[in-house]
């Protein structure tokens, strides 16, 4: 079955690392130091098994991927380094080109297993026979295995990272975190309506009225003297009368005001939960000495 890029099998991945994703690391050689690349992506087999580290070799050819397999790399998270072992600038040259979303088959990993295999034989002092000169150049497969038999037990150095000197375990232990969130318990609506009713106001008035009042005079029958008499008509007297009306209308006056305003209370919480730790089991055999720094 094809390889897969790491993100394609699991779109959670990042969650195994912690955070720290191995995709973006630089790349250095394990022995002299040098960075030549940066790792671009993780191809693992259907079983989730990491197989080859995508590295981009800039920094040797410029614009060229090329698959590293995870046996020949030592992972430095706190560094953010990926070590390569025995990589070189000519393995990188010949090795096949890596493009994204490309298939990775059984014969692309036998054209690039074989310039791995080919570094491995030269560094071998045994003579090489025909076959074995034509496995390594990647002309030919090994008789052992096909494509149907092949496994990556075939390649065990190239796979396997137990045979590192420098393996890691890490201690993994529980914390309670105490953390909070906000959310909504409810809701206040204050608003205002208008309520009516009827009201009943007295207001005293006042009304002139004329009053007109005859009397006989003390002196009544006495006779007037000619020249005191002057009968003419037309004599008026005029009076204003006057009335009060009620004037009665509707006024609005500021009765009270509200003001709306919230206190944050306060209240400690407590919760127990059970936490797990790891501790570090040393089982020995024989009397090696061993220094826990």
């Amino acid at each position: 079955m094809p390889l897969l890029s790491i993100s394609d099998f699991d779109t959670d991945y990042q969650r195994t690392f912690e955070g720290n994703d191995i995709k973006g690391m630089d790349v250095y050689g394990e022995g002299d130091g040098e960075k030549f690349g940066t790792v671009k992506d993780i191809l693992v087999d259907e079983q989730g098994n990491f197989r080859y580290f995508v590295i981009d070799v800039g920094f040797w050819i410029f614009g060229k991927k090329v698959l590293l397999p995870v046996g020949r790399a030592r992972i430095d998270r706190n560094a953010h380094r990926v070590y390569a072992n025995g990589l070189t600038r000519e393995q990188a040259d010949r090795l096949p080109e890596y493009t994204e979303g490309m298939t990775a088959d059984y014969d692309y990993e036998e054209r690039v297993r074989g310039v791995y295999r080919t570094e491995a034989s030269l560094d071998a002092s045994a003579p090489l026979d025909s076959a074995s000169t034509a496995a390594m150049m990647g002309t030919a497969t090994p008789t052992s295995y096909n494509r149907d038999t092949y496994t990556y037990e075939h390649d065990r150095d190239l796979y396997d990272t137990s045979t590192h000197s420098d393996r890691t375990i890490k201690l993994y232990e529980e914390r309670l975190i105490a953390s909070k969130q906000r959310r909504k318990t409810g809701e206040v609506a204050i608003g205002k309506h208008v309520e009516t009713e009827t009201e009943r106001v007295s207001v005293p008035i006042e009304k002139e009225r004329v009053v007109i009042e005859r009397i006989t005079p003390p002196d009544a029958g006495r006779a007037v003297a000619p020249g005191e008499v002057d009968f003419h008509e037309g004599e008026v007297a005029r009076l204003e009368v006057y009335e009060e009306v009620p004037d009665i209308h509707k006024e609005a006056f500021v009765r009270e005001e509200i003001r709306v305003k919230k206190v944050v209370e306060q209240e400690t919480v407590e919760a127990q939960e059970t936490i797990r730790r790891e501790e570090l089991d040393i089982d020995t055999d024989g009397r090696p000495v061993i220094s826990d720094q």
